[in-house]
Parts: C-alpha cells; sequence; structure tokens
C-alpha cells in the first residue's frame, strides 16, 4: 500500500477538499479499505490454496471467471507502469537529473524482474527488510520537521462540515490500493485463517503513516501552500535543514525508502499479473514475466508529462474501486447464497 501516493496525497486531499481535515478522510478511507480487504480473504477462505484466477470461474462460471482474471491482470499492468513512472519522474527530478526516463525505468524493471523471477518467497523476504528501515527512516524525518509545524494550520476541524470530508473519501481510498494482493497471497499463507488479522495490521501501518504525513505537511506547510506543490511530502523534508549533524538534509533519506517502496509495489504487481496469465492460460510463468516487462514499459511511457501521470494514476484508482470494493462483495455473496467453496 505504501507506494507513490505518500508523495502527492497532501496536494490532492487539499486540493479536493481545500480544508485540513483531510486526516478524517483518511481515517474513513482506510477502515473502508479495511473492510473491503477483509471481505477479499473471506472469500479467498472459501477456496483454500487458490487464488483469485483459479476460483473465480468456480463461482461465476469459465468465460466470466476468465474474463475477470484477465480484467485484473490489466489493472496489476497499469498499476505496475504507473507506480515505475512516477518513481522514474521523481528519481529524475531529485536525484538523476537529465538522465533519460527510459534508462532509469529499464534500470529499476530488470532488477524488479531478478526479484520476481525467484517467485513469491524471495518477494516477501524483501518486504520483511523494507518495511521496519522505511517507517524509521519515515518516522525519523518526519519528527525532525517538528521546529516548522504550527497546529494552526490544521485548525479548525470540520470548519466547512462534512461535505468537504466526503469529496476526499475517494482520493484516500486510492492511496490505500495494494490491499487487493491478499486475491493471491492467502492462497500460499503457511496460517491463512490468520488473513484477517495481517490484513488489519497491513491496513493500519499505511493509515497510520498516511495520518503522520498529511498531518505534519499541511501543518507545515498549510493548505495553500501544498495546493502549489507537486511532491509536497519531499518539499517538506527540503523545507528545513538540522545544523551540527552528520546530514543536514533529509528528503534524500525519504527519497531512498520511498523508491524501495515503489519497488515493492512494482514488483509484487508485475508478479501477480504474471501468475494470473499462467494460471489462465496454463503457460509457464518466467516466459511470461519477460513478456510483460516489454509490456509494463510501452505503458509506462505513454503519459507525456506528470499531468497525463497524474490523470493515468486517478484512472487506474477508480477502477481498483468497482474491481477490488464491489467485485469482491458480490463473488462472496454468491458463494453464501448458492453454498459454493470447500468451506461452507
Amino acid at each position: 500500500m505504501l507506494g507513490s501516493g505518500i508523495l502527492t496525497l497532501p496536494r490532492t486531499l487539499a486540493e479536493i477538499m481545500k480544508t485540513p481535515d483531510g486526516w478524517i478522510a483518511i481515517i474513513l478511507g482506510g477502515l473502508m479499505v479495511m473492510l473491503a480487504g477483509i471481505c477479499i480473504v473471506k472469500l479467498c477462505h472459501q477456496f483454500p490454496g487458490e487464488t483469485i484466477y483459479q476460483f473465480a470461474g468456480k463461482i461465476v462460471g469459465n468465460w466470466i471467471g476468465k474474463c475477470l482474471g484477465i480484467l485484473m491482470i490489466l489493472y496489476f499492468i497499469c498499476i505496475s507502469a504507473f507506480e515505475i513512472r512516477v518513481m522514474a519522474e521523481v528519481t529524475m527530478l531529485y536525484l538523476l537529473e537529465g538522465t533519460p526516463l527510459w534508462a532509469i525505468i529499464m534500470f529499476f524493471m530488470w532488477i524488479g524482474l531478478y526479484l520476481t523471477s525467484g517467485g513469491i518467497n524471495p518477494i516477501a523476504r524483501l518486504f520483511e527488510i523494507i518495511l521496519p528501515i522505511t517507517i524509521v527512516v519515515f518516522l525519523f524525518s518526519m519528527t525532525l520537521s517538528y521546529k516548522i509545524f504550527d497546529i494552526n494550520n490544521i485548525r479548525p476541524v470540520l470548519g466547512d462540515g462534512i461535505l468537504p470530508v466526503i469529496k476526499g473519501l475517494k482520493s484516500t481510498i486510492l492511496v490505500f490500493a495494494g490491499y487487493e494482493i491478499m486475491f493471491i497471497v492467502t492462497a500460499v499463507m503457511q496460517h491463512p485463517k490468520k488473513g484477517v488479522k495481517a490484513m488489519i495490521i497491513g491496513t493500519s501501518i499505511p493509515l497510520f503513516l498516511y495520518l503522520v504525513t498529511l498531518i505534519m505537511v499541511i501543518g507545515a506547510m498549510s493548505v495553500d501552500g501544498v495546493v502549489r506543490s507537486t511532491w509536497p511530502t519531499l518539499d517538506l523534508m527540503r523545507s528545513f535543514e538540522i545544523t551540527g549533524l552528520l546530514f543536514e538534509r533529509f528528503e534524500f533519506f525519504l527519497l531512498v525508502i520511498w523508491i524501495m517502496q515503489i519497488f515493492s509495489t512494482f514488483s509484487i504487481c508485475h508478479y501477480a499479473a504474471s501468475l494470473g496469465l499462467s494460471q489462465i492460460f496454463n503457460i509457464k510463468i518466467k516466459p511470461l514475466m519477460y513478456f510483460l516487462l516489454s509490456i509494463i514499459f510501452l505503458i509506462a511511457m505513454l503519459p507525456k508529462n506528470i499531468n497525463e501521470v497524474f490523470d493515468f494514476g486517478e484512472l487506474i484508482g477508480n477502477i481498483s474501486i468497482y474491481l477490488f470494493g464491489i467485485v469482491p462483495l458480490l463473488l462472496l455473496l454468491i458463494t453464501k447464497v448458492f453454498k459454493k467453496g470447500a468451506v461452507k
């Protein structure tokens, strides 16, 4: 869930809501995503050891199940392309100025291929390494910005009523995209019955980090200041320096850990798309990984500028609400009503 959204969420909410109440929308959006994720896990429990690509046909019929699986594969391909394009844009702007986009994208894609070709286990091990590093560095960086934090920038609470919060709900739900990977992960969990607990914890961590991000960024830069920034979270890190320490600027630490997070999102989505094609069409997975790499690259290079990249991301997010919010609920209802699945 911790992908490119952390870099843009404060600006997105500030533009839509025009109030500092985005933290309320984040809490509500996180709870809604948590419920959708639990619904996905409960559905997977009905078909132990199978992914959505394998059991969808058992619920709604073979052809509809395959069409549904292909839609999810297309979604994972697009989210992979979007994440790696955002990563390349940020890297080019702050770290590798003048480097062609295609060079940055290809470099990270080949590293991602090396990881995903090993299967789900090395991916999971990498995630276990990245997460604690991310949390420690992120909270440390955010804590240092307290000197320019002004609590008056996040007041008043609900000054314009509840309507702006409702407007901001969709954008907050979009940044939690990633919970849908439980359609794949539940099948290979050692203790799948703990899937609900994993879903709750796995959603709570990004919820907390997004909350901290929004409060610190809005508190330091104000709503008007955030609206004028493309990458407000990084601009917050650049707006102060701590003299006397070994390092005086901290945006590079945040950049490094978020490049790792975006890389991890790309990797697992690339794997999920490859696995889907493999299971639906009974083809070996490794050739498909190479094939999809070229497709992802082409899609990542399609947007002509950063505004088109953001529009592309919003489109993907809107699709995810229906594909992984409404569809799983309908499938779960069908399994319960018609008594389908191994678990009655």
